[in-house]
């Protein structure tokens, strides 16, 4: 029995990839798109988005 081939989409630019180990970079296609990611994270790029509730505020953390 052979084992299944798994492609995925690149998080950065979309590009399809095996995603295997024999791919360095899973599951980027690349070095690139690997740093262009942990760039982002750095740079604090990803966010969550909250809702402030101001009734949660005290006077301390204005």
């Amino acid at each position: 029995m052979s084992a299944k081939i798994t492609f995925v989409n690149c998080p950065q630019c979309n590009h399809g990839v095996e995603y295997s180990l024999s791919n360095a970079f899973r599951p980027f296609c690349s070095e690139r798109c690997r740093l262009m990611d942990l760039g982002q994270w750095a740079n604090e790029g990803y966010k969550i988005p909250v809702e402030t509730n101001l009734e949660d505020l005290n006077e301390d953390s204005i």
